[in-house]
């Protein structure tokens, strides 16, 4: 298993992250200003530099309304 921060699982998350907010007309800004943070936070985990880990994605995907559950479900669906 590759230990890439990458992996074809990682740039899913990310995908699924910067895809949602922008369905919710958001943009980093508005998420790291909700979450208490700075933008490059929230760009750092989209362009897949930054691993987000479990907390922070259920924080972002509580404002940007991101289906974890089926995330997750397509996450163990993919081969990587």
């Amino acid at each position: 298993m590759p230990k890439s921060v990458h992996s074809t699982r990682h740039k899913m998350v990310a995908a699924a992250l910067a895809s949602q907010r922008r369905a919710k007309g958001m943009s980093q800004a508005d998420v790291a200003k909700v979450l208490g943070r700075h933008q490059p936070f929230i760009a750092n985990i989209e362009s897949g530099e930054r691993r987000v880990d479990l907390v922070e994605l259920l924080d972002i995907a509580k404002i940007i309304d991101l289906d974890v559950v089926a995330l997750v479900r397509d996450l163990q669906d993919s081969p990587d």
